[in-house]
């Protein structure tokens, strides 16, 4: 089954909320092997829920609708339906009835205005709500079943859920999908498809079908495969298999092939290795320790952080050599070694990390321009420097600066 989201919401169209909804729907819907091939976001209007409604029927076999049912004016989303299918709109007394129950039972009287709620499309079925007062729809027309759901999770979550047990699933034949994150570090996005294609592209015949989609970030490249089978563990089982021919070909530019971040993954191997980190910053202002951070149980390894953005404090807290900075400049890989070192003896720590750089907009010359950043990872017996040169915004280029920390580390700990 393919399927198709409209989140209705003039709300959702402003930088103050967020449709949550859709993402609940895919996921309940993935679950059953229900392909989401579209969503939307659209105001309360009538002319365009109507538009994308009539843009479904027939083409998906399942449309899903939330939001818009309720007793105000701006809730249309019943009226666009019943237009887009040429039904008429219909009071249901038995749905009145509900309603006044539910304001009864707070000792309220029901106000008029909430009569709307009970308007159905002819034919159609109705779906109870058993914690608000607008019902959900269930209508069918040319293949399509569409699926009309109030907008608030508490009430809009066993309205889907119900409607996936009774008619979804059953229609689905036992099929399931699933999806899996192959994460890559350390190689653009067209090397990865060249070495990945030969690889993926003969997945779409498989006995287990599975759809391969590349995902680039700054830093960070995302193969997303889905598969689709008969029962779960026969769809993990395919995707395990398809992670594995990858990481073969890919090798340690591989960074999971689990979905997990690579600052847990690096956290994983400096437990295992019963390593402790220490770091310095500079143009990175502490987002490298947060990244660290922010994983769960990071104090069995994390031991300390300085923000030293200064050269005064790179020299003061970390001990970096006045001359050193005049001679190389504070960006430069001798005084991001210089930086791992101290903090890493100041510790006493197994590794030490040091970044420096110029993350912009200003402060960039010819020589070192604006992006340019120096990482040193030290540990006994080994110390590894790059010089990276990053595009993007300020923020942007903090990010990959941070991803690159990471990443030199992860190769360290793997030996590569």
């Amino acid at each position: 089954m393919r399927a198709r989201i409209v989140a209705v919401g003039s709300e959702l169209l402003t930088p103050f909320h967020v449709d949550t909804n859709s993402l609940a729907i895919t996921e309940r819907l993935n679950d059953i092997g229900c392909q989401v091939v579209g969503k939307a976001v659209v105001g309360d209007d009538v002319v365009e829920i109507r538009r994308l409604v009539e843009a479904a029927i027939g083409a998906v076999e399942v449309l899903v609708v939330t939001g818009g049912l309720g007793p105000t004016e701006d809730d249309v989303t019943r009226e666009a339906v019943a237009h887009a299918l040429g039904l008429p709109l219909e009071i249901e007394e038995a749905i009145v009835d509900r309603i006044r129950r539910r304001f009864a039972m707070r000792g309220l009287a029901m106000p008029e205005i909430n009569r709307r709620q009970a308007m159905v499309p002819r034919g159609a079925y109705v779906l109870e709500n058993a914690n608000g007062t607008a019902p959900g729809l269930c209508v069918e027309r040319e293949g399509t079943l569409m699926v009309l759901l109030p907008g608030p999770p508490r009430e809009m979550t066993p309205m889907l859920e119900a409607v996936i047990r009774d008619r979804l699933a059953p229609a689905s034949g036992g099929m399931t999908l699933a999806r899996r994150v192959v994460k890559v570090a350390g190689m653009t996005e067209s090397d990865v498809d060249t070495v990945a294609q030969p690889v993926y592209g003969r997945w779409t015949s498989a006995g287990v079908p599975i759809e391969t989609t590349i995902l680039a970030t700054l830093g960070q490249i995302e193969l997303h495969l889905t598969a689709r089978a008969a029962d779960r563990a026969e769809a993990d089982r395919a995707l395990g298999t398809a992670a594995s021919e990858l990481q073969a070909v890919l090798g340690h530019a591989v960074i999971s092939v689990d979905g997990r971040s690579l600052e847990a993954v690096v956290g994983d191997l400096l437990r295992a290795a019963f390593w402790r980190v220490a770091v310095a910053e500079s143009c990175t202002g502490g987002l490298l320790t947060s990244r660290l951070t922010d994983v769960p149980g990071s104090s069995d390894y994390v031991d300390r952080a300085a923000v030293c953005y200064s050269n005064r404090a790179k020299t003061a807290w970390l001990g970096v050599p006045s001359t050193l900075i005049a001679e190389h400049g504070a960006v430069s890989e001798a005084v991001a070694r210089a930086m791992a070192e101290g903090v890493r003896a100041e510790a006493g720590t197994e590794v030490g990390i040091g970044v420096t750089g110029i993350a912009g907009p200003g402060g960039g010359s010819a020589e070192k321009p604006v992006g340019t950043v120096a990482i040193a990872v030290v540990s006994d017996g080994e110390t590894r420097v790059r010089t990276c040169r990053f595009v993007g915004a300020r923020e942007q280029v903090k990010d990959q600066a941070v991803r690159a920390a990471l990443n030199l580390l992860r190769r360290m700990l793997l030996g590569v």
